[in-house]
């Protein structure tokens, strides 16, 4: 799950650290690396939680603040659309300002309104306070990952970036977890209110242990239309998927929105042509393996995030658990991700990215169809939880798949630019997949039998349509090793 993840995936950071070649010339080591990994890697952490600890909070968020369907489902996709749209431009930004400068920034921001989320008395200081934290999680990842590929040096980086995987793999377990017994105990308030302490914390220690960074380059050449056009087409494009659920898929105010967000892609797309500097060079996706690894990206994060939202929806309507019990049925799914991730590093290396993709989907599909002929209300442990266990163990090896396939299978030049639109396919696939099903699932804000069937039965196609797809788009070949760090910008 990435995370991240994000932030990047655990595949991602994975592909950096065993892609990493001894630099020959370097500074000398500063002593404070490691510490300021230490709060680097806090920072992160928080960004990674935020994606999955509101999932289980949402039934006492939906009662708390009068939330409809509309409202539950923004309060997910406005953070991730916000990070994932925006993401590049605060790549762009930390190489104009400084890495250092742009993450504090960042983390002020993110750490405002984590405190706005908490003490928001409607959905409108909500919603605002989720898309103010998208906008500092864009403005602090990118950054974050900078300092992280500057400050460590040869054999020490892959051991840097190792620890910063391991944060987008853990990050939606212990989201899971935190917000299930936060909602449960203290109130949903805390799953925000508990980043305002680390937050603080990070800002006030960080600028002791890490370096000022120099600008690169000017303000002048950063590409903010296209930042804002490609977070308004996407934003009007989960507008569309949300108001479907509510107008119907060909009423007037599903297409419009549709329509609007093509004509905003296409303009994004002119305006990439004319830039000067553009936040993203759309010659990557002439690259076969770039297109096929967003892909993946993008129906990967999609399902995974789809499932913590029905699931959470569907243990707490259906089921009646409490919010704790929710987090802890579904830390064995996050965690089966996890492993999931981990032997399809291994299978990546040995059996190539194509074979790994489509057998992870293979096992996503499977996985995932006994919850399509089962009922709903059958019990939890033995068939929700095994069934999103294990579509979720073959999920972890897509998102491998997803970064190997778009960084190894391509000249190491072009990986930069390559992670960066993989990174922003991550954040956006959630965006997608919860709008999709939140508008097939859920009647008001609670899920209906037919709609949880209905929307199972998209994610069991889409996996299987997907994989059955993977052997063709992906080519073949194993990944090779490529020089130097993966930057998101």
């Amino acid at each position: 799950m990435p995370t991240d993840d994000t932030a990047p995936s655990p595949a991602h950071a994975h592909s950096e650290a065993h892609s990493e070649a001894p630099a020959p010339d370097h500074p000398q080591p500063d002593p404070r690396r490691w510490k300021a990994l230490a709060l680097i890697c806090a920072a992160q952490f928080m960004l990674v939680l935020d994606v999955t600890v509101v999932n289980v909070a949402l039934p006492a968020l939906a009662t708390d603040l009068d939330l409809g369907r509309t409202a539950l489902t923004w309060v997910v996709t406005a953070y991730t659309l916000c990070f994932g749209g925006l993401m590049l431009l605060g790549g762009r930004l930390a190489d104009a300002l400084g890495a250092r400068r742009v993450l504090l920034t960042g983390l002020a921001l993110f750490t405002a309104a984590s405190l706005t989320c908490g003490l928001a008395p409607n959905a409108g200081v909500l919603l605002g306070g989720r898309i103010a934290q998208g906008i500092g999680a864009a403005l602090l990842s990118p950054a974050a990952l900078a300092l992280v590929t500057t400050m460590f040096h040869g054999r020490e980086r892959p051991r840097a970036l190792g620890v910063w995987a391991a944060i987008g793999g853990t990050g939606s377990a212990v989201g899971v977890l935190l917000g299930g017994a936060l909602a449960s105990g203290p109130g949903w308030p805390w799953i925000f209110y508990v980043n305002v302490p680390v937050g603080l914390a990070v800002l006030a220690t960080l600028p002791r242990f890490v370096p000022a960074t120099a600008k690169r380059t000017t303000v002048g050449g950063l590409d903010i239309p296209g930042a804002l056009l490609v977070t308004t087409a996407t934003g009007a494009l989960v507008y569309a998927l949300v108001t479907a659920g509510d107008s119907g898929w060909t009423s007037t105010a599903t297409l419009l929105p549709l329509l609007g967000a093509l004509v905003l892609y296409g303009a994004f797309a002119a305006a990439e042509r004319r830039a000067r500097t553009p936040l993203m060079d759309l010659r990557m996706f002439t690259r076969r393996p770039v297109v096929a690894g967003s892909l993946l990206m993008l129906v990967a994060t999609a399902l995974l995030i789809s499932f913590f939202f029905l699931g959470s929806m569907q243990l707490q309507h259906v089921h009646h658990l409490d919010a704790l019990r929710t987090g802890l049925l579904f830390l064995p799914v996050a965690l089966t991700t996890a492993i999931g991730a981990h032997l399809g590093s291994r299978l990546v290396a040995t059996a190539g990215p194509r074979a790994c993709a489509t057998g992870g989907l293979t096992i996503a599909a499977l996985g995932c169809l006994p919850l399509v002929f089962l009922s709903p209300d059958s019990g939890p442990w033995t068939t929700l939880l095994p069934a999103l266990a294990t579509a979720a163990f073959g999920l972890g090896a897509v998102f491998v798949s997803a970064t190997t396939t778009a960084l190894g299978l391509i000249a190491p030049h072009e990986a930069g630019l390559a992670s960066g639109i993989v990174n922003t396919f991550h954040e956006l696939g959630g965006s997608i997949g919860v709008a999709t099903v939140s508008t097939v699932a859920l009647t008001a804000t609670t899920p209906t039998p037919d709609g949880l069937t209905l929307a199972y039965t998209l994610c069991t196609l889409t996996a299987a349509a997907t994989a059955l797809a993977a052997p063709f788009l992906i080519p073949r070949g194993r990944p090779h090793l490529t020089g130097g760090p993966h930057g998101m910008h």
